[in-house]
């Protein structure tokens, strides 16, 4: 078993069961959303914070790692910011409090808030299942979001920005997201800092794609150096349903993103792409999972990370295939830059199969930079710091161009261009 009982709350576990006991009076929510939540700190209280011997949480034991939890700050001050791409619609999410003005043409928008204080958000503040920390933190403490639908048919021809934007303190985020039949749209869930102060920030996306809907869904964390990041996605695919889905990290001191996906329609395709960029002492855990639960459906899943100074990394990865989920085709890789002696990362590809007519394959690497390639550079008259920094990217680059938004892609290899700057 997974539990943890009998054991003394650490430092983070008595901050946060005190922060929900000195909270509650003010979340919002009604009967049934107040049930959900005692229930989730109920269990949170008796699991604890995960350790090496939770299996899903080996490489990234919460227990130790955080140590501290910042305590709610309601003096903390931040703004929203100009999206990622020009003429991006904005809806944001500032220290925790979602702008309830906002509207989108053409999408169904209301304040997650809304949905907790009439109760239709109380089915969803559950936990995936007995190792879902992130669900139950986030699922006791959430006091906004924003809750999106986009009727069958709709077409959004600008990227729709989700902004998060804290400064200290604590902030506890929803995006449960319904893409109709044969909707078309790209999102850029973006998670910022606006200052230096330590915080906590969790987020639960939950996404679901109906019959033919094609969808690009990308998630940007770069929040502060000594923040701590806990985010979740859940996704549920539909008949020739077509997902995009981009994760790009690069900031946080501590950092779980989570994904989790349900293929159960079939023709259904999944695609994830995922660039991860790590310096200082930074622990970054993308773990993953794809359930294949009918037939002819397929998945890619193509992970680069690059490590520098004494950054730790992780993946894990599990594709699953369901007995009746023949023709199935999925494969993964991940791919590291080990760029230090002191850093380290850690891989742990994995497949689940019980059907027999599938095409299924997972591979690993971890590498340095070709010294060679690097010689020649240097040897034209680059700096090596500028050499470094243009192999670096040609490492990430590849991913990013396979959006083919040409503003989309300009805008996030500024983004890493600066970021190898500052640490190449």
């Amino acid at each position: 078993m997974n539990m943890q009982t009998g054991m003394k709350l650490s430092v983070a576990e008595t901050a946060l069961c005190e922060a929900y006991d000195h909270a509650i009076g003010e979340l919002p929510g009604n009967g049934d959303v107040l049930a959900a939540r005692d229930t989730l700190i109920s269990d949170f209280k008796a699991a604890g914070l995960p350790t090496r011997r939770v299996e899903a949480w080996h490489y990234t034991d919460l227990k130790a790692l955080l140590r501290t939890v910042p305590a709610f700050d309601s003096a903390a001050s931040a703004a929203k910011v100009t999206p990622l791409v020009e003429g991006s619609a904005v809806l944001s999410v500032v220290n925790g409090t979602a702008d309830a003005r906002a509207r989108v043409a053409g999408v169904t928008v209301r304040t997650f808030a809304d949905a907790l204080a009439d109760g239709t958000a109380a089915d969803g503040l559950a936990a995936r299942d007995s190792d879902d920390t992130i669900g139950r933190i986030n699922g006791a403490f959430v006091r906004d979001g924003f809750v999106l639908d986009l009727p069958d048919g709709t077409e959004l021809e600008a990227p729709l920005e989700l902004q998060t934007i804290q400064n200290a303190g604590q902030t506890h985020t929803r995006f449960p997201a319904t893409f109709g039949a044969g909707t078309k749209a790209t999102v850029i869930e973006r998670h910022l800092a606006a200052g230096d102060n330590a915080g906590l920030v969790t987020t639960v996306s939950d996404i679901t794609l109906a019959d033919g809907a094609e969808i690009t869904w990308i998630i940007f964390q770069a929040q502060g150096g000594a923040d701590t990041h806990l985010g979740q996605i859940r996704i549920a695919l539909g008949t020739d349903a077509k997902l995009r889905l981009y994760v790009i990290n690069a900031g946080g001191k501590l950092v779980r993103q989570e994904i989790h996906v349900v293929v159960s329609g079939e023709g259904s395709d999944l695609n994830l792409r995922g660039i991860n960029l790590l310096g200082g002492e930074t622990h970054n855990d993308v773990t993953f999972t794809v359930g294949h639960d009918v037939p002819n459906t397929t998945s890619s899943e193509v992970i680069r990370n690059v490590i520098f100074d004494r950054a730790h990394g992780v993946f894990q990865g599990q594709i699953r295939v369901a007995p009746d989920a023949q023709k199935t085709d999925a494969k993964m890789s991940c791919n590291t830059l080990l760029l230090s002696d002191d850093a380290d990362f850690s891989a742990k590809p994995e497949l689940e199969i019980f059907a027999d007519d599938v095409q299924c394959g997972h591979g690993a690497t971890v590498i340095d930079i070709d010294h060679t390639q690097l010689f020649y550079l240097m040897a034209r008259g680059i700096p090596e710091n500028k050499a470094r920094a243009m192999l670096v990217n040609a490492f990430v680059a590849e991913i990013v161009e396979e959006l083919e938004d040409e503003p989309l892609v300009e805008a996030l290899e500024e983004v890493i261009a600066g970021w190898l700057e500052k640490h190449a």
